[in-house]
């Protein structure tokens, strides 16, 4: 069954398309780390907000639509398509938190963020890596000392990427003395304004500070803040996990598709398909970009029948090779003009991360011997 030729997506991609048309910002989003960063972000996800195309798959309770995963694919779809803005200070927010506090919060943890991340109001940051615990997450050591009613948060987390602009943090701590590894943690919605807190913005090898390191100096946050329950961390960030490494990154994985078709138009306008050489570099990553959307209507349709955390990994460790392939190729049919099409060379340079950000390739790929092939650890 072909899902992409089902008459309700057709009328819904239509519907999708128009708005998109009249509504894709015409202003390039800004090159800076300023406020005007956010600003532009929050209008535009307001806008969407207000449209009624911000969490297509959100309860409707919310403020989402309530509707399949299958729906919420063509509107990312659609929405890589009409050159809307690829990046977004609420991606956190919109991919880890919302799904976690969706699956793991209390009804008065949903009612008081969920809304506010739609709304564009609130971004996220996630407060899982720390200096010495990056794809060993059981190892860290930041630490929430209980008193009365609040924990007392002290250590430092790094990669935090877009820290410096987010409201909240989704903080991994240790909260249990004298625990180790994968016990004694918990989930906690971080004020990242509170007294205590210190975001130091890191400099990445395009120029951009995608990323910081976040130092917590007794800074307190209530109890009340606590996902799932104190000691409970693990579980909750096993679901935070699989909601990034499953169907939330959808719209980054679908724009593969776009990039792809925009270098094969380059190319043949300039040529260069004649090239056999190049025929074959456009000819195989447009294939592999093609089973890459083909992976996501597979998992958007079997989400609700219980697709397994495994099978997300694999298609992850998929698409992230697939990215950096991706941007060789379009370094190689740009040739010199890649380097006043700046898009593109930050594009390069930042796929290089792609095989380390959310646990490393190698990681993965344990994942996948050992829970799917059955393989020794």
């Amino acid at each position: 069954m072909d899902l992409t030729d089902a008459p309700h997506l057709a009328d819904f991609r239509d519907e999708a398309r128009t708005w998109l048309a009249e509504n894709v910002p015409t202003e390039p989003r800004p090159r800076t780390s300023g406020p005007e960063l956010r600003q532009y972000d929050e209008a535009w996800q307001r806008r969407q907000y207000d449209g009624g195309w911000a969490g297509i798959s959100w309860d409707a309770e919310f403020g989402g639509r309530g509707l399949s995963l299958l729906e919420q694919i063509v509107w990312y779809e659609e929405l890589v398509r009409s050159g809307a803005p690829e990046s977004s200070v609420f991606i956190v927010a919109l991919a880890h938190a919302g799904p976690t506090l969706m699956m793991r919060g209390d009804e008065e943890q949903k009612r008081f963020y969920l809304p506010r991340i739609l709304r564009g109001e609130t971004p996220w940051c996630q407060g899982f890596s720390e200096p010495e615990s990056g794809s060993d997450l059981a190892s860290l050591r930041c630490r929430g000392t209980v008193e009365g009613d609040e924990l007392v948060i002290s250590g430092t987390k790094i990669w935090t990427t877009n820290a410096e602009h987010c409201d909240y943090c989704e903080l991994l701590v240790r909260t249990e003395p004298g625990s180790s590894r994968h016990h004694g943690l918990s989930w906690v919605v971080m004020d990242m304004h509170v007294p205590g807190v210190d975001v130091r913005p890191i400099r990445s090898i395009d120029g951009w500070p995608h990323n910081a390191e976040v130092f917590f100096d007794d800074a307190r946050v209530p109890l009340r803040n606590v996902v799932g329950g104190l000691g409970n961390g693990w579980s909750v960030a096993m679901s935070t996990l699989a909601a990034e490494r499953g169907t939330a990154f959808l719209d980054v994985r679908l724009a593969s598709v776009v990039f792809v078709d925009e270098l094969i138009a380059h190319a043949r306008d300039t040529g260069q398909l004649r090239d056999e050489y190049c025929y074959a570099q456009l000819a195989e990553i447009r294939a592999e970009a093609a089973a890459l959307r083909s992976m996501a209507y597979h998992q958007a349709a079997t989400s609700e029948a219980g697709s397994t955390a495994s099978d997300s990994v694999a298609v992850r460790t998929f698409f992230v090779q697939l990215l950096a392939r991706i941007s060789r190729v379009a370094l190689d049919v740009l040739g010199p003009e890649a380097l006043e099409l700046n898009s593109w060379t930050r594009r390069w340079l930042f796929d290089l991360s792609e095989p380390i950000a959310g646990g490393t390739i190698d990681i993965q790929r344990n994942i996948i011997g050992e829970r799917v092939l059955g393989l020794p650890r």
